[in-house]
């Protein structure tokens, strides 16, 4: 079963950026999509962005404009760039990626925005 490991979290104040990585253990293959996630504390998870395998994208109203996502490759399939960052876009974030049979999700990586 292949894992996927996020890194790139970390503390940064506000209006600073972030790069998040998402590693994988293995290839993956068919993949149709790939994202993240997050979840602050006391909410429910939420999407950020979704990039698909044809390149669309779709974001979170609250993060347009300020964060990118992008795709990388087999190994690294997904990064995403946070700009602009703010104090409620602190939360732990999970890349996600799907293929036409399974759904892989990594374990998570905290983002906190504070000064």
């Amino acid at each position: 079963q292949v894992q996927l490991v996020e890194s790139g979290g970390g503390l940064v104040q506000p209006g600073g950026s972030l790069r998040l990585s998402c590693a994988a253990s293995g290839t993956i293959f068919s993949i149709s999509a790939m994202g993240w996630f997050r979840r602050a504390p006391g909410k429910e998870r939420e999407l950020v962005a979704i990039i698909t395998n044809g390149g669309s994208t779709n974001y979170a109203d609250s993060v347009k404009g300020r964060f990118t996502i992008s795709r990388g490759n087999a190994k690294n399939p997904v990064y995403m760039q946070m700009n602009s960052l703010k104090p409620e876009d602190t939360a732990v974030y999970y890349c996600y990626v799907r293929t036409t049979t399974s759904t892989y999700w990594g374990q998570g990586t905290q983002v906190t925005v504070s000064s």
